[in-house]
């Protein structure tokens, strides 16, 4: 209304103008943070919030039922010269992630490559596989995988009727840790999806210029299409990569760290030590030593894309 006025009068200034952009910039601005209010609420309240404290709880001795004591780097000091069990939950957690990541991420893209031809019932056949990325996590599914690989359990039943030794997975270290192998390698419908779409996005006349060139089919996927999925590769690595670090749930319902602490994974013993032992500044000092690890690989994992992974 004063706007409409000013320019009746003729009183129109450039102080003016810039005045009224301001005001209109900041009802703008006003607006949209009150649109993505909820999300910062969120944001601060539910994540950053709970950051903080608990960065500050990891240089204390907490137990929840008494007052936080200041303790300064006595945790972290403790975890890295005192706590045999830190060590092997970290040792237990990178050779699981260096054995089973590659292998899910050969596998997905395996069958990935199979559900590329365009055949009828690809989609369904697509839709299908990735029902265990859904499910494979859930509770229901590590009992029943538990069940299965119990003393009395299927596959042992088989082995038997077969006439073969049975085997005690969880009883020894090696076989606990490959069934958590297995079970994580089995779901692999996420990344197959991501690499499917990659696929589908090389163009052909690339395929058919090798094709001229007498590249057979082995040349044409080394030097066509794993150049041309880098990218999703990468994406997919490092995806992967931090939900190896933060398995959980098949670990401790199925093998509930294993044989002598051979499946004893890094988020299994935090719980243990938050939830079971009650020490939440122990437990927050190794969850910002998981944050430095998983930002560490990750950091190394995007300094080595500059070699092998192509975006031209």
């Amino acid at each position: 209304m004063k706007s409409n006025q000013a320019l009746e009068d003729g009183r129109v200034t450039p102080e003016f103008v810039e005045k009224e952009r301001k005001k209109r910039n900041r009802r703008e601005s006003l607006t949209g943070y009150a649109m993505i209010s909820p999300w910062l609420i969120g944001f601060f309240g539910l994540i950053i919030g709970p950051m903080i404290y608990s960065f500050i709880l990891s240089f204390t001795d907490y137990d929840m039922l008494s007052a936080p004591q200041w303790i300064g780097v006595s945790n972290y000091v403790e975890l890295f010269t005192n706590d045999p069990r830190f060590i092997k939950s970290l040792q237990a957690t990178l050779t699981f992630v260096a054995i089973a990541i590659p292998l899910k991420l050969a596998f997905s893209l395996f069958l990935a490559l199979l559900f590329n031809t365009g055949r009828k019932g690809s989609g369904v056949f697509t839709t299908i596989y990735y029902v265990p990325s859904i499910i494979g996590g859930s509770v229901a599914i590590s009992v029943v995988w538990r069940q299965m690989f119990g003393r009395d359990g299927a596959v042992n039943t088989v082995l038997d009727a077969w006439g073969l030794n049975t085997i005690s997975f969880f009883g020894n270290s090696t076989a606990a840790m490959s069934i958590l192998i297995i079970l994580i390698v089995w779901q692999f419908g996420a990344p197959m999806i991501i690499f499917l779409a990659g696929l589908r996005q090389i163009p052909q006349d690339l395929y058919e210029a090798a094709s001229v060139d007498g590249a057979g089919t082995i040349r044409k996927f080394m030097k066509v299409t794993i150049p041309m999925l880098t990218p999703i590769i990468f994406f997919n690595l490092v995806m992967e990569t931090i939900n190896g670090f933060m398995t959980f749930t098949q670990a401790f319902l199925v093998t509930g760290g294993g044989p002598r602490d051979s499946t004893l994974f890094y988020a299994v013993y935090l719980y243990e030590v938050a939830f079971e032992f009650l020490n939440m500044g122990y437990a927050s000092a190794m969850a910002w030593i998981l944050l430095v690890i998983i930002g560490a690989f990750t950091l190394l994992i995007f300094k080595s894309s500059t070699f092998w992974v192509h975006y031209d």
